[in-house]
């Protein structure tokens, strides 16, 4: 994907000549997407479903929640899998993501992620994946993305927020970022989750007073504490993600010295011929590459070996009210 334009993050109050001038598509988009929203689902599973999903295009930090609901799922003994549309990856599906075969280019970088903490599923069909994973013994499917697609019947539909962008311009595509328009997908949310520092979150609830009348959470993405001392390392960073300035700003606030920082669109591709710019970059300025979890699995396995790793995790300020749903959600008496 490539990176945003910026007047989407133009105020709502003034969006700018470009965003009036899409507005028309934008109005073809929101009438396609209504029409799509208002299909009956192709299947309802006899396992409790959970859709993890955005209002925007671009990383929220969607793919972290999943693995964290994942992993508490596993814990509680609920038995869940994971369902992708393999976003990036050759494979159609329905299958099972197998990282000692497959790579990014065949299932996508964000499966390969999920099937490190729990059995995970691409399919382009959604409703053909559910089925999958549900003939695989799931007790849970936990769908990263999909919101916007009503094939698959959801009990549980959680909303993620960047605090750092927010909706944006307000816009629907191409006009803005959003993929529909912020109250209809506000109604037909279960959880909404802002993830970024007080000062975003506290913004984001000024901008968009209708979000104090859902269930909010908050939270923040953060670094995984592995003992590794950043302080004083020198850095050429890169990073190909919805947001990779906030990757940066996380390596120098652990101290790391960025020789330099290198940004590239969201699932961008790795080539030979860029990385080894960059490996001869690295070796010009006296600095260990450096990338992210999701980049990582994209490169090529003798590259990935001489790029170091900075891991994320989602920290809830209170999961509570998460777990709470989950057991809800759990006591239903299924058809």
């Amino acid at each position: 994907m490539r990176r945003a334009p910026g007047f989407w993050q133009r105020p709502q109050a003034a969006p700018g000549l470009a965003a009036r001038a899409l507005t028309p598509a934008a109005w073809i988009w929101r009438a396609v997407t209504a029409r799509r929203l208002a299909r009956a689902p192709l299947l309802r599973p006899a396992v409790p479903v959970i859709c993890v999903g955005n209002l925007t295009v671009g990383g929220t930090g969607k793919t972290p929640l999943v693995a964290a609901l994942l992993t508490r799922l596993s814990l509680a003994g609920r038995h869940p899998h994971a369902l992708s549309c393999g976003y990036g990856g050759q494979l159609a599906g329905p299958v099972q993501v197998d990282p000692n075969r497959h790579d990014a280019a065949a299932v996508g970088d964000e499966p390969l992620l999920l099937a490190a903490v729990a059995p995970t599923w691409i399919a382009r069909r959604r409703a053909e994946g559910a089925e999958a994973a549900q003939a695989g013994s799931a007790g849970a499917i936990v769908m990263d993305d999909g919101f916007q697609n009503p094939d698959v019947a959801t009990d549980l539909r959680i909303l993620v927020i960047d605090g750092g962008v927010g909706f944006g311009n307000g816009r629907v595509l191409p006009a803005g970022p959003l993929r529909e328009p912020v109250a209809g997908g506000l109604a037909r949310t279960d959880l909404v989750v802002a993830l970024g520092n007080a000062a975003d979150i506290d913004a984001l609830r000024n901008a968009w007073p209708a979000l104090d009348a859902q269930p909010l959470l908050t939270g923040r993405i953060a670094p995984l504490e592995t003992g590794m001392d950043w302080r004083g390392l020198p850095v050429v960073a890169f990073a190909g993600i919805g947001r990779p300035q906030k990757f940066f700003a996380t390596l120098r606030r652990l101290g790391a010295d960025l020789r330099a920082t290198h940004a590239f669109g969201d699932h961008a591709p790795y080539p030979p011929r860029l990385l080894a710019r960059l490996q001869a970059e690295a070796r010009e300025r006296g600095a260990m590459l450096v990338t992210t979890e999701k980049d990582a699995v994209r490169l090529p396995a003798q590259i990935r070996q001489q790029v170091r790793v900075l891991p994320v995790r989602v920290e809830m300020d209170d999961w509570a009210p998460l777990d709470a749903a989950l057991d809800r959600l759990f006591a239903r008496p299924r058809r």
